[in-house]
């Protein structure tokens, strides 16, 4: 079953895709324009803050490719000029 996090109108979850653990998904919830996107960590390089980015607008779906497993992760809407709205980190 995956986690999920929410952001001003970003939501990420991981595992994706059939419950693949090194797998993160952020779908766009919003209409403001603004892209959002799932920040998270693998195993493999512990101290690497990665991005995953959803530039395709309104409904739309970004997954990342395979990797080691995630261990936290967070969704955030862009704000651009202002803090992003994010969730808090979430263990999968």
């Amino acid at each position: 079953m995956p986690s999920d996090a929410y952001g001003g109108g970003a939501h990420a979850w991981s595992p994706a895709d059939g419950g693949k653990s090194g797998k993160i998904a952020v779908k766009d919830n919003s209409k403001d324009g603004d892209p959002v996107k799932a920040e998270y960590y693998r195993t493999s390089s512990s101290e690497t803050k990665r991005t995953l980015w959803n530039h395709s607008g309104p409904g739309t779906k970004a997954t990342s490719g395979d990797g080691s497993r995630i261990y936290k992760f967070k969704a955030c809407d862009e704000n651009y000029g202002s803090p992003d709205d994010c969730s808090g980190w979430v263990i999968p």
